[in-house]
């Protein structure tokens, strides 16, 4: 290999295995898109109704990549975005038929909603909390198979969220706790930093999803150090998000996409803070974005190996999935 630095070797020369273990990917959401990812990928291209969203996943794409294990994430999308809930009842039905989506992927062998050998085992993770009609009802989602709840995305009932700054109201206060009660996880992602130290409060177990560090983009979607040493100190990992305006701040549509070294940099920066044992890939891959906005080098899910090449040898197996399974087995055996 050239004696270049890593950093700057050409990405044909960086050839390393993906990973296996993806902490955040909207696998049922891109389904009610449109997308029909038991496709290969070149044929979901073909016929995306995404435009301007160059898909990067699908079945046969994760499969090639390696991918063995993800959290797959039921997401109710709020107005005003077109089609979005309203309501309680809105956003409850959007998780059902996402849920009801995971089981037929299931049916039909693409995945696993359990412990069962598939191609893809998923771990279902409710981004944003709104389809929970109120602490009662959480025994029901534990039920389907959700062990991890983000109490926002923007603003929930349940708490501030991106761009959305606010505590957590005290139905959020409510869920939280019964969330601990019950040996749900937290995820951080999206929480805004009022509501995160509420949550904290109530000892609840955490992860963060898909955050980078706020260091180094500073924004109410990131986290802060204190967030991030906050959730390893509860056994949690942090998971690297793959979207241009995350990695590099002030980044807008139409620049040039921010570099994998600028990626590996959020890296280092939680590394430094806690240690590569708690760095895991929540890459979040077409996740309402495609390469357009993913950094250079990422045109395709299974490119994802080109980051981990850049990664010091020793942390490579950490974050490219080891991290995330060490932290499923402490919580969920």
């Amino acid at each position: 290999m050239s004696d270049l630095p890593l950093s700057d070797l050409p990405l044909s020369e960086l050839h390393s295995s993906g990973p296996h273990f993806d902490a955040h990917l909207d696998l049922a959401w891109n389904a009610q898109q449109g997308r029909d990812l038991t496709l290969p990928l070149a044929q979901l291209r073909a016929s995306d109704p995404l435009a301007g969203q160059t898909a990067t996943v699908s079945f046969p794409e994760l499969h090639s990549a390696g991918l063995r294990h993800c959290f797959g994430t039921l997401f109710a999308l709020p107005a005003p975005q077109r089609g979005g809930y309203t309501d309680h009842a809105g956003a409850r039905a959007q998780a059902l038929a996402q849920l009801a989506q995971y089981r037929a992927w299931e049916m039909s062998g693409w995945l696993s909603l359990g412990g069962s050998e598939s191609p893809l085992r998923v771990t279902l993770l409710m981004e944003g909390a709104d389809p929970i009609r109120d602490p009662d009802d959480l025994p029901f989602w534990a039920e389907q198979g959700v062990r991890i709840i983000g109490p926002a995305w923007g603003r929930t009932r349940y708490a501030g969220g991106t761009d959305a700054p606010g505590p957590l109201t005290p139905e959020g206060r409510e869920l939280v706790q019964a969330m601990k009660d019950l040996g749900l996880t937290l995820d951080a992602s999206h929480l805004d930093t009022a509501a995160f130290w509420d949550a904290a409060e109530t000892g609840v177990k955490m992860i963060a999803s898909h955050s980078n560090p706020r260091a180094l983009v500073d924004t109410n979607r990131q986290l802060s150090d204190d967030m991030a040493r906050h959730i390893v100190s509860t056994g949690g990992v942090l998971g690297l998000v793959a979207h241009s305006k995350f990695i590099r701040a002030g980044w807008t549509e139409g620049q040039d996409r921010a570099s994998l070294g600028e990626l590996v940099r959020c890296a280092e920066h939680y590394a430094a803070l806690v240690g590569w044992d708690h760095l895991g890939i929540g890459s979040d891959l077409d996740g309402g974005f495609g390469t357009e906005k993913m950094p250079q080098g990422i045109e395709r899910y299974r490119d994802l190996s080109r980051f981990l090449d850049l990664l010091p040898p020793e942390a490579r197996a950490g974050v490219a999935g080891d991290n995330w399974e060490r932290w499923m087995g402490e919580s969920f055996h």
